[in-house]
């Protein structure tokens, strides 16, 4: 037996563990949540992808999924939701306007939740289709497996 069988594949278990459990807090503010709401719907059903206890309490999730405009007065929410995470966690942004502020250049949107919160993975799209969205947890899921969150010392650029 070679050194550090045990431990590598109990890290193994663990990211396989965490891959088929992930647990969704949306944190949807506009039109980009009416289409995660279809993607948890029966006819997208992203329970197939381990994700479908979606949570309301940011201390029993481990994926927050931004779906919507973010304005100025939502970033300290936003925040502080973020921050009672436990982790390991990790955040998807959802629709232009989380991604960049969209077409909304005004003094209240915010242009861009990645530079409030870290962000894993993009999904670009006014409003974007729920096929997008289940493609970003899929990526996420490949991340809990390889062990890769903005925690952890393993985090890289997702690809």
């Amino acid at each position: 037996m070679s050194e550090g069988f045990f431990i590598s594949k109990l890290e193994w278990l663990i990211g396989w563990g965490r891959k088929y459990s992930l647990w969704p807090l949306p944190f949807g503010t506009a039109c980009c949540a009416i289409e995660f709401m279809s993607s948890v719907s029966s006819h997208y059903d992203i329970s197939r992808f381990g994700a479908e206890v979606v949570r309301f309490s940011p201390r029993q999730a481990d994926l927050m999924i931004v779906a919507g405009t973010i304005t100025y007065k939502q970033v300290p929410v936003l925040k502080r939701i973020y921050a009672q995470m436990p982790e390991p966690k990790w955040v998807i942004v959802m629709g232009n306007c989380a991604c960049s502020g969209g077409i909304f250049d005004t003094y209240s949107t915010h242009q861009g939740v990645d530079m409030e919160i870290p962000v894993d993975v993009y999904v670009t799209g006014c409003p974007p289709r729920p096929e997008a969205l289940i493609d970003a947890i899929v990526k996420v899921q490949e991340m809990a497996q390889r062990g890769e969150w903005h925690g952890s010392r393993k985090r890289q650029k997702a690809g």
